[in-house]
Protein backbone atom coordinates (compact mmCIF):
# COMPACT_ATOMS: atom_id res chain seq x y z
CA UNK A 1 0.00 0.00 0.00
CA UNK A 2 1.22 3.44 -0.84
CA UNK A 3 0.13 6.67 0.52
CA UNK A 4 -1.35 7.86 -2.63
CA UNK A 5 -3.27 4.73 -2.91
CA UNK A 6 -5.40 5.77 0.59
CA UNK A 7 -8.81 6.85 0.13
CA UNK A 8 -10.34 9.50 2.37
CA UNK A 9 -13.05 7.70 4.36
CA UNK A 10 -16.77 9.55 4.10
CA UNK A 11 -18.18 11.53 6.49
CA UNK A 12 -15.21 12.15 8.43
CA UNK A 13 -15.86 15.70 8.84
CA UNK A 14 -18.95 17.02 10.60
CA UNK A 15 -20.76 20.31 9.74
CA UNK A 16 -21.00 22.69 12.23
CA UNK A 17 -24.72 23.43 13.11
CA UNK A 18 -25.07 27.08 12.02
CA UNK A 19 -28.71 28.02 13.44
CA UNK A 20 -28.73 27.42 17.07
CA UNK A 21 -31.27 28.34 19.53
CA UNK A 22 -33.76 28.69 16.72
CA UNK A 23 -36.86 27.16 18.01
CA UNK A 24 -37.70 23.40 19.07
CA UNK A 25 -37.98 22.44 15.25
CA UNK A 26 -33.99 22.66 14.36
CA UNK A 27 -33.00 19.92 16.69
CA UNK A 28 -30.77 22.33 18.88
CA UNK A 29 -33.11 24.80 19.89
CA UNK A 30 -34.04 25.94 23.43
CA UNK A 31 -30.66 25.47 25.25
CA UNK A 32 -28.66 25.33 21.83
CA UNK A 33 -26.25 22.68 22.87
CA UNK A 34 -25.32 24.00 26.23
CA UNK A 35 -27.08 21.48 28.23
CA UNK A 36 -28.98 23.18 31.36
CA UNK A 37 -28.32 25.48 33.67
CA UNK A 38 -24.75 26.34 34.98
CA UNK A 39 -21.75 28.58 34.25
CA UNK A 40 -21.42 26.55 30.99
CA UNK A 41 -24.90 27.99 30.05
CA UNK A 42 -23.77 30.99 30.15
CA UNK A 43 -22.58 33.81 27.68
CA UNK A 44 -19.18 34.65 27.94
CA UNK A 45 -18.07 31.89 29.73
CA UNK A 46 -14.69 30.79 29.57
CA UNK A 47 -12.39 27.98 31.92
CA UNK A 48 -9.05 27.65 32.34
CA UNK A 49 -7.23 25.19 30.95
CA UNK A 50 -6.68 22.91 34.34
CA UNK A 51 -10.59 23.74 35.53
CA UNK A 52 -11.28 20.86 37.14
CA UNK A 53 -15.24 21.43 37.76
CA UNK A 54 -14.80 23.28 41.38
CA UNK A 55 -12.43 20.94 42.54
CA UNK A 56 -9.00 22.48 43.40
CA UNK A 57 -7.09 21.76 40.83
CA UNK A 58 -3.80 19.48 40.28
CA UNK A 59 -1.81 22.52 39.49
CA UNK A 60 -2.80 24.28 42.88
CA UNK A 61 -2.34 21.02 44.63
CA UNK A 62 1.26 20.42 44.16
CA UNK A 63 4.36 22.01 45.95
CA UNK A 64 5.76 24.95 44.32
CA UNK A 65 9.37 24.03 44.55
CA UNK A 66 12.67 24.86 42.52
CA UNK A 67 14.00 27.98 41.31
CA UNK A 68 15.78 29.18 37.97
CA UNK A 69 17.93 32.20 37.78
CA UNK A 70 18.04 34.09 34.93
CA UNK A 71 21.28 35.33 35.24
CA UNK A 72 23.47 32.16 36.33
CA UNK A 73 26.25 31.37 34.26
CA UNK A 74 26.78 28.25 32.60
CA UNK A 75 30.82 26.79 33.62
CA UNK A 76 32.01 24.02 33.09
CA UNK A 77 34.41 22.29 35.43
CA UNK A 78 37.64 20.60 34.51
CA UNK A 79 39.92 18.70 36.83
CA UNK A 80 43.45 19.87 37.11
CA UNK A 81 44.52 15.88 36.75
CA UNK A 82 43.23 15.83 33.27
CA UNK A 83 45.98 18.74 32.43
CA UNK A 84 48.47 16.21 32.47
CA UNK A 85 47.65 15.47 29.00
CA UNK A 86 49.39 18.55 27.04
CA UNK A 87 53.11 19.14 26.75
CA UNK A 88 55.51 20.47 29.37
CA UNK A 89 55.82 24.19 29.19
CA UNK A 90 52.93 24.39 27.26
CA UNK A 91 50.17 27.53 27.42
CA UNK A 92 46.62 26.28 27.27
CA UNK A 93 43.31 27.95 27.94
CA UNK A 94 39.49 27.06 27.10
CA UNK A 95 40.43 26.15 23.04
CA UNK A 96 42.97 23.75 24.08
CA UNK A 97 40.91 22.30 26.42
CA UNK A 98 37.73 21.96 23.72
CA UNK A 99 40.20 20.67 20.80
CA UNK A 100 41.54 18.19 23.73
CA UNK A 101 38.36 16.76 24.58
CA UNK A 102 38.37 17.88 27.85
CA UNK A 103 35.29 19.76 27.94
CA UNK A 104 32.77 19.54 25.36
CA UNK A 105 31.46 23.29 25.47
CA UNK A 106 32.66 26.42 25.87
CA UNK A 107 29.62 27.86 27.65
CA UNK A 108 30.42 30.77 29.96
CA UNK A 109 33.98 29.54 31.35
CA UNK A 110 35.67 27.01 32.61
CA UNK A 111 36.74 26.90 36.23
CA UNK A 112 39.83 24.32 37.44
CA UNK A 113 39.43 22.42 40.25
CA UNK A 114 42.06 20.65 42.20
CA UNK A 115 41.04 17.38 42.26
CA UNK A 116 43.68 14.98 40.79
CA UNK A 117 47.80 15.67 40.58
CA UNK A 118 49.72 17.62 37.88
CA UNK A 119 52.66 16.33 36.80
CA UNK A 120 53.98 19.24 34.32
CA UNK A 121 54.91 22.82 34.33
CA UNK A 122 52.04 24.68 32.41
CA UNK A 123 51.01 28.20 31.85
CA UNK A 124 47.12 27.49 32.41
CA UNK A 125 43.90 30.36 31.36
CA UNK A 126 40.85 29.81 32.59
CA UNK A 127 37.80 31.59 33.66
CA UNK A 128 38.25 30.60 37.27
CA UNK A 129 40.26 28.67 39.79
CA UNK A 130 39.72 26.36 42.82
CA UNK A 131 42.40 27.73 45.75
CA UNK A 132 43.81 24.21 45.40
CA UNK A 133 43.58 23.90 41.80
CA UNK A 134 45.54 27.26 41.93
CA UNK A 135 47.90 25.94 44.57
CA UNK A 136 48.74 22.56 42.57
CA UNK A 137 49.96 24.30 39.36
CA UNK A 138 51.74 26.78 40.73
CA UNK A 139 53.82 24.18 43.02
CA UNK A 140 55.13 22.71 39.47
CA UNK A 141 56.05 25.93 38.37
CA UNK A 142 52.95 27.18 36.22
CA UNK A 143 51.10 29.93 35.95
CA UNK A 144 47.42 30.97 36.59
CA UNK A 145 46.09 33.36 33.67
CA UNK A 146 42.56 34.31 35.23
CA UNK A 147 40.26 35.22 32.30
CA UNK A 148 37.04 37.87 32.09
CA UNK A 149 33.78 35.64 32.31
CA UNK A 150 31.64 36.59 29.52
CA UNK A 151 28.83 38.86 29.93
CA UNK A 152 25.41 38.66 27.58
Amino acid sequence: MELSEIKRRGNTRKKSMVRKGRGPGTGKGMTAGRGGKGASARTGFSHKFYFEGGQMPLVRRLPKVGFNNRFSKDIVVLNVEKLNDFDDGAAVGPEEFLKAGLINKLADGVKMLGNGEITKKLTVRAHRFSKTARQKIEAKGGKCEQIAVKQD
